[in-house]
């Protein structure tokens, strides 16, 4: 069993995670990806699957899901953080000069590790982005910090 923290919601997960729900519908285009977001989180069903298909649910919907802590390659145990979080904040520029309105805030790994700076610049952020920019692609792997 993995071991999660109940209480802090990851920003960026997948659909099959334990308690995961769909808090954002991802539009843009896909070289300006823009999350909008849910009023209230929705619990991922088979149905709301269905509706990302063809494609992967990660592309269309952002999913919050139990932080799975050191499982996650993103995760540093040692300083207890989302290293995911701190490259987003530093190499991905902002895309919102206002907070979002978002039904997660309150529990986020994100929100809670990066504040403001993490918020400005989660509207673009998208799961399973096949065409990412290069800062996000960078961001998001695990091997770079």
């Amino acid at each position: 069993m993995k071991k999660t923290d109940q209480q802090t919601l990851c920003p960026s997960a997948q659909p099959d995670w334990q308690g995961a729900k769909v808090f954002g519908v991802v539009g843009g285009t896909p070289d300006a990806p823009e999350t909008a977001y849910l009023d209230s989180p929705a619990p991922v069903t088979e149905e709301l699957l269905e509706m990302a298909e063809p494609v992967s649910a990660d592309e269309v919907f952002r999913i919050a899901a139990p932080c799975a802590c050191s499982d996650c390659g993103h995760f540093d145990s040692e300083q207890s953080n989302c290293r995911l979080a701190q490259k987003i904040v530093r190499w991905v520029p902002m895309v919102s000069e206002s907070l979002p309105v978002c039904s997660i805030r309150a529990e986020c790994r994100w929100w809670q590790q990066e504040g403001r700076a993490a918020c400005l610049r989660c509207p673009q952020v998208v799961t399973r982005n096949k065409q990412p920019s290069e800062a996000m692609r960078d961001a998001a792997n695990p091997e770079l910090t």
